[in-house]
């Protein structure tokens, strides 16, 4: 396995030497949106790499296409001799800044975003890199569904400056125009061009001709998984445990822990409606995917996704995705693990990603451990959410938004923030969200309160302001919307309750909530019949239960007759 964001003097891995990946493709077959995932993928494992793309370059000498000449993608006749040498010198120019890239800069890997959609262009970009001694790969998106295309076209390149001030129902005619002109020229790349890879139809099928070499198979796997359909990806910290600060306990959520669940449930329900309300208005495809959760095995993890369980979402339990483990700091403050282990601080505080305390784990580890997540989270074509700790949502957000890894440790996930991550053509868009500011969101200090120390960002460094996950200070305030959601949530429950007959709805959910000290019942799977059977058993156990929160608030019994009233309880429930 690659060792995710490492890296080597010279800046170059594997002895693979320097690689060229030529796209290959008509308009609006997705070229830009792989390649800056192929790109994003190869930074993680440490590979310097650099997308270079010909229409950009070209927007940024010429500007929009208001000012690009009539004939300058005029296919079915001659150009002018103007035109002509305008496109050679535009490419020329990109060819330089590459050859640059491999020779001063140290770069191994290029992604060469452009068209090359005649077999004349790609002959002699091959010999013009080839004879310098890199390697040549053309990397083919092919697509024949319309649907696609059009969705395509609305998602990415409305938002071009080419189309800067356009109606959008104009600007995609306009385009289609120009895909149209393109395709009676347009050549795919056969077996005897050199080495390819063709996606068709957005990962539907793959080919593969000529591939060699470790970092070579790599990119074929990683492209084997990819796909550009839009989706969005939302992260968020478990809630507030009875035992915070043990890595070993794996304790349950507390009774704020379990109210955070339920105000999550509602925040990620109030930010989807909102979210394809601003699509539309944009005028893009609107679809609507389903959600999908994920969680780690840890008992405030995957029980902060009760609520959606209930709800009817797919939630599926990763083991891969327990936090950090933090060794022998596992329960120290960061004062205790600075007086007991100096020499250990003090080496971790000069490489607080890579060095890793006794019996510990160090981010870097972390990265190598989380990669399978990458890949699926690559392949989920749906909507999804991540609930987790906080040293895991930094190695994924790491690899979704590029960050270097010396500031991987520093990014703040604060408990009650909603991350939002859309991944685009021209790389990812990340938004957080504030949603929860109830207890287990900080500590007495002001800071975010997390898990354990190795979870804390505290002597971990800093991001940069551009970095893109500055959340703490850039979350928009949405807890007004998300607490409306929650109680529109519970006023549907509680007419579905009435309605079902004596409350049965509410009493089930009342069950699901578990005690007050936050000890849980196993969520309610049965058939309806079966739920009728157990309703005698289940108000039983909540009679004993109300006694016993009787008790606690009137203070009129000893403790013994409190552990006796939740024993009965419990032991009913779990009949």
């Amino acid at each position: 396995m690659a060792a995710p964001l490492y890296v080597t003097q010279s800046g170059r891995l594997w002895h693979a030497g320097l690689i060229l990946i030529v796209t290959v493709g008509l308009p609006a077959r997705g070229k830009t949106h792989i390649s800056r995932a192929l790109e994003r993928y190869l930074r993680w494992l440490g590979v310097k790499t650099r997308v270079y793309s010909l229409g950009d370059y070209r927007r940024k000498v010429l500007g929009g296409a208001k000012n690009i000449p009539a004939d300058y993608f005029q296919t079915k006749g001659p150009r002018s001799e103007e035109t002509t040498a305008l496109r050679k010198r535009i490419k020329g120019e990109l060819e330089a800044q590459i050859w640059d890239f491999f020779t001063v800069q140290g770069g191994q890997v290029v992604i060469y975003d452009a068209n090359n959609g005649n077999v004349a262009a790609r002959k002699e970009t091959l010999q013009t890199f080839e004879s310098k001694g890199v390697h040549v790969i053309f990397l083919e998106s092919m697509c024949d569904k319309d649907d696609i295309i059009t969705a395509n076209i609305r998602s990415v390149k409305l938002s071009s400056p080419d189309y800067a001030g356009w109606d959008a129902d104009r600007a995609v005619a306009d385009y289609w125009t120009r895909i149209r002109d393109q395709e009676g020229l347009y050549d795919t790349v056969t077996q005897d061009e050199g080495p390819y890879i063709k996606i068709i139809n957005v990962g539907e099928r793959i080919e593969v001709n000529r591939i060699e070499g470790y970092l070579q198979t790599r990119c074929c796997f990683f492209l084997m998984n990819i796909h550009t359909r839009p989706r969005t990806i939302y992260f968020a910290r478990s809630g507030q445990s009875l035992i915070e600060h043990s890595y070993k306990a794996d304790s349950d959520l507390s009774p704020a822990g379990w109210e955070y669940a339920e105000r999550l449930k509602a925040a990620v329900t109030a930010r989807r409606k909102a979210l394809r309300e601003e699509r539309r208005a944009a005028g893009e495809v609107v679809a609507d995917n389903p959600l999908i959760v994920w969680t780690s095995a840890r008992r405030r993890a995957h029980h902060t996704a009760w609520p959606f369980v209930h709800a009817g979402y797919k939630v599926v339990q990763k083991p891969i995705m327990s936090e950090i483990n933090p060794g022998v700091w596992d329960g120290l403050s960061t004062d205790e693990a600075r007086d007991l282990y100096p020499d250990e601080w003090e080496r971790f505080l000069a490489d607080p990603y890579a060095h890793r305390a006794p019996r510990a784990e160090s981010y870097h580890d972390l990265s190598v451990r989380v990669e399978p997540v990458i890949f699926e989270l690559e392949r989920c074509q749906d909507d999804l959410l991540i609930i987790g700790h906080a040293s895991v949502i930094r190695c994924l957000l790491a690899y979704l938004v590029g960050l270097p890894p010396n500031e991987v440790p520093a990014v703040e996930i604060a408990r009650g923030d909603l991350v939002e991550v859309t991944p685009a053509s021209y790389g990812v868009v990340s938004r957080a969200f504030h949603f929860w500011s109830g207890e287990g969101r900080g500590d007495s200090a002001g800071g975010n309160l997390y898990e354990n120390f190795a979870e804390a960002t505290v002597g971990k460094g800093h991001v940069l302001p551009d970095s893109g996950v500055n959340f703490a200070a850039d979350a928009r305030d949405i807890e007004s919307e998300a607490r409306a959601e929650e109680e529109k949530e519970k006023t549907k429950q509680r007419g579905a309750g009435n309605a079902n007959g004596n409350g049965n709805g509410a009493r089930r959910m009342r069950a699901k909530a578990g005690t007050r000290d936050g000890a849980m019942t196993a969520p309610f799977a049965g058939t309806p019949e079966e739920s009728e059977a157990d309703e005698p058993r289940h108000r039983e156990a909540e009679d004993a239960l109300g006694r016993r929160d009787e008790v606690l608030v009137e203070g009129d019994a000893d403790a013994g007759d409190e552990r006796a009233a939740r024993g009965r309880a419990m032991s009913i429930l779990q009949i």
